[in-house]
């Protein structure tokens, strides 16, 4: 497993306190709004602009260490870039989750309908998660 500065070298960023953090949290919450980014790195960087995260955030996810994840009806978070997979979204309490299934068979059935090559998908599927089912 790579360390978190290796990360950053291997996309060509520079490695800085405020990056460590952020991709620290990304692996600690799995998925984060810029907002919940922002709350979470002001207690260790008081100082930290929004602008700031913004800005990481950016060059980032144009390196492709991280990846934005467009939610339906909500605010995008972002998360480490891993293997693909979809995404589960609870319409009640809003927790995304990652499912890793195989999604080779449905990008190619993709393909082959529509003509396209497709580079990049992202699959979100939304419904109510286990806990909410339960309350």
């Amino acid at each position: 497993m790579e360390t978190t500065v290796e990360l950053l070298k291997e996309h060509s960023l520079k490695v800085t306190p405020q990056r460590l953090k952020i991709i620290a949290m990304l692996e600690k919450h799995g998925h984060l709004t810029i907002d919940e980014l922002y709350r979470l790195m002001l207690q260790e960087f008081p100082n930290v602009s929004l602008a700031t995260i913004y800005k990481n955030i950016n060059q980032m996810a144009e390196t492709r260490l991280i990846q934005e994840v467009k939610i339906p009806g909500g605010k995008s978070v972002y998360e480490i870039v891993k293997e693909p997979h979809l995404h589960m979204v609870c319409d009640r309490c809003h927790k995304v989750e990652d499912i890793i299934i195989g999604t080779d068979k449905i990008i190619k059935e993709a393909e082959t309908a529509s003509g396209y090559q497709i580079q990049e998908s992202f699959i979100t599927l939304r419904g109510i998660c286990p806990d909410c089912q339960k309350g």
